[in-house]
């Protein structure tokens, strides 16, 4: 194997999801955030449509987006649903994470591309960023919890119809080290080989 893929290789073997409440704050330089953008924008696309689009929250904005976000939670979830930590933990993302980016599926229209290819193409640029977050030395966490997917979060993006929010990508800086990696079915079950 060449260099460039044992380091390819180790990038994406050590690549882990972190929850925002074991970060711990430090401030990720905006340069960086820019750098991981730039390899989101280079993700394949069918038909050239590049349908990522993103809304990156960080500073005051970031303390605004917490609370509108756990503010759509208390205002379109039922009472009996509610639940007090939940809304907190929204409310509070901003004192531990650096940024959250919500990354959108903007659909382009009009356009013979199926929609399911506009998803996988803004799901490759997650994937884009999270490998670089992982080669900086960044954590994140790809988070489709909250209001992520509901209604009320294209409402507050102004997104189309068409629009989906894929994730909302939380980075930032841990002092815990990163668990081990485990798969739980073996390649070898989910590979056939035809030759």
């Amino acid at each position: 194997m060449t260099p460039a893929f044992e380091q390819l290789q180790q990038v994406i073997t050590s690549r882990r999801s972190c929850k925002p409440s074991s970060m711990n704050g430090k401030i990720i330089p905006d340069e960086q955030i820019t750098a991981l953008l730039e390899l989101a924008n280079w993700a394949p696309n069918h038909g050239r449509t590049e349908p990522w689009r993103f809304f990156v929250y960080g500073g005051a904005a970031l303390q605004d987006f917490c609370l509108q976000h756990a503010t759509l939670y208390q205002e379109n979830t039922l009472p009996e649903s509610f639940n007090p930590a939940k809304f907190n933990n929204l409310l509070n993302q901003y004192t531990t994470v650096s940024h959250i980016i919500a990354v959108v599926m903007k659909r382009t229209q009009p356009t013979g591309i199926p929609i399911l290819e506009e998803y996988a193409a803004t799901a490759a640029a997650i994937q884009n960023m999270l490998l670089g977050a992982e080669a900086l030395g960044i954590q994140a966490l790809w988070s489709t919890g909250g209001m992520t997917h509901q209604p009320a979060m294209k409402a507050l993006l102004g997104l189309g119809e068409a629009d989906e929010t894929l994730a909302l990508l939380h980075l930032g800086y841990s002092d815990t080290p990163p668990t081990e990696g485990i798969r739980k079915i073996p390649l070898a079950e989910k590979i056939s080989w035809k030759k």
